[in-house]
């Protein structure tokens, strides 16, 4: 059975994930940031979070497929 917090968690993690699909990056991260402040250890939206912040300082090209490029290592 699923934890009514970790449904929210769920919930704004769809959200955020729609938005990062729609290259509204700084929205999403709203999202991600929400989803963190019920379940800090939720390693998804971890992920997305620190995406978000990467493309919206470093904005990928209009053509992206929504793949993440790792540069380094």
């Amino acid at each position: 059975m699923i934890t009514e917090e970790k449904r929210k968690v769920l919930e704004l993690f769809a959200q955020g994930r729609k938005l990062y699909k729609l290259m509204q990056f700084p929205e999403a991260l709203k999202y991600f940031g929400e989803a963190l402040k019920s379940d800090q250890n939720d390693g998804p939206s971890k992920v997305y979070y620190l995406r978000c912040k990467h493309y919206i300082d470093n904005p990928p090209p209009e053509d992206w497929d929504g793949v993440f490029v790792m540069k380094t290592k």
